[in-house]
């Protein structure tokens, strides 16, 4: 999938989420979006979980 057909799934999700969850539904949603991105780059190989702790925890800026 191109980014323009993967951001339009994206905001269609999160629309849909805001109109029948709300404010809080719609946050939750993202939040979980956020963190299956995370799962799902670790998986592939394209985020180094190592060096996201270490960025995360001061120990290394990038």
């Amino acid at each position: 999938m191109s980014a323009s057909v993967t951001g339009i799934a994206v905001g269609a999700v999160l629309a849909f989420a805001i109109l029948v969850f709300g404010f809080w539904g719609f946050l939750l949603v993202a939040v979980f979006m956020a963190i299956g991105l995370l799962i799902g780059r670790i998986l592939d190989g394209k985020l180094d979980p190592r060096g996201l702790a270490n960025a995360l925890s001061g120990k290394r800026t990038s």
